[in-house]
């Protein structure tokens, strides 16, 4: 097992969570979720930024084990993962800022599909990168029933 890289370690828990905070930023999801009708299984608004630093903390150290693997594949599974990355982003500019509720839950079946497409990249790399993504995945699909229900009341 190789040495852990502890600067490249945080580059990679650093990248998500930037990356998600100007996603959050641009789309005013800080105010905007008070502005809409919410289905009564929404968690308290407290429970979103919590949940998406754990789950970009894990997107983040999976990153770092399939970067630090000789695999000829890596940069394959990385691009994938930067690509989700970026349109997981723009998630919140489309449904806070523009109220796009029905586009914005079909980009959730767009990111989940690259997600599992990334899962299984990863997997092939190292398996403990792909387990990593196994949060991700279901707060993707408790994400895609909950705005879906935002679209119907709204």
């Amino acid at each position: 097992m190789k040495k852990i890289n502890y600067k490249y370690l945080i580059i990679a828990i650093l990248i998500p969570n930037v990356i998600g905070f100007i996603g959050g930023f641009l789309g005013n999801s800080f105010n905007g979720f008070t502005d809409i009708i919410k289905p009564s299984f929404t968690p308290n608004k407290i429970v979103f930024p919590i949940a998406w630093t754990i789950l970009y903390i894990l997107m983040g150290i999976s990153s770092y084990i399939i970067y630090q693997s000789n695999d000829e594949n890596k940069n394959k599974a990385l691009k994938i993962y930067l690509l989700q990355l970026i349109i997981n982003s723009s998630w919140s500019i489309f449904f806070f800022r523009f109220n796009w509720f029905l586009f914005s839950t079909f980009l959730i079946l767009i990111i989940l599909l690259l997600v599992i497409i990334m899962i299984k990249r990863f997997f092939i790399i190292n398996k403990v990168s792909a387990y990593l993504q196994i949060p991700y995945i279901l707060w993707l699909i408790f994400a895609l029933i909950l705005s879906y229900n935002v679209y119907l009341l709204n």
